[in-house]
């Protein structure tokens, strides 16, 4: 097993994935290596339902071991959302500044101090031989407005535990440490070595 392939076509994702892996020696090709793929639809309503659905779908059209992530961002506030809909929560061609101003209007009259969330991430990994799932959760809160030029999605406005940066402001290296898709390819990444 030392080619996997990706299935996503975020490129951030697969930069952030290559990085953590780049270690273990794997090859990790993506749905980008593969253009007859399709776009899988992720309407499962968990984080876990969507991984496994990416990952079946990668695994049996490429006959390879096929990782695949879910990841939102769930806020107390809000009941949890935006959750499986984070990457269109504020519709379905909605850009990361869209999603971003979205969140933001909707917390404008919630106090600094009540906006706990987390991101949370499952990771997918499907063979011939079996299924296996792993999560990652980074606790934090959300800004009052966005901070920083790196990383993407709603990382200007998360804040993580601990830290006076956002996920924006923070080192890709720090983040990759830290962050829920990290701790989760980091659960990955023991389960791989140990196997």
């Amino acid at each position: 097993m030392d080619t996997f392939v990706l299935a996503s076509q975020n490129k951030h994702k697969i930069k952030e994935l290559r990085e953590t892996l780049a270690p273990l020696n794997i090859q990790l090709k993506s749905t980008y290596d593969f253009p007859n793929l399709e776009e899988v639809i992720e309407d499962a309503d968990t984080f876990e339902g969507n991984a496994l659905k990416k990952a079946r779908y990668v695994h049996n059209e490429t006959g390879l071991p096929a990782l695949s992530d879910d990841t939102g961002l769930e806020v107390d506030a809000l009941g949890g959302r935006p959750g499986v809909y984070s990457a269109r929560y504020a519709g379905e061609s909605a850009t990361d500044e869209d999603n971003l101003e979205k969140l933001l209007m909707e917390l404008s009259d919630v106090d600094p101090s009540e906006r706990n969330a987390r991101f949370r991430t499952v990771v997918a990994f499907v063979t011939d031989k079996d299924t296996y799932t792993f999560e990652g959760v980074c606790e934090g809160t959300i800004t009052i407005e966005p901070h920083g030029d790196g990383g993407f999605g709603y990382d200007p406005v998360f804040r993580p535990d601990g830290y006076e940066q956002t996920f924006a402001e923070l080192s890709s290296k720090v983040k990759n440490e830290i962050s829920h898709r990290g701790k989760a390819i980091q659960k990955f990444y023991e389960w791989l070595k140990a196997s």
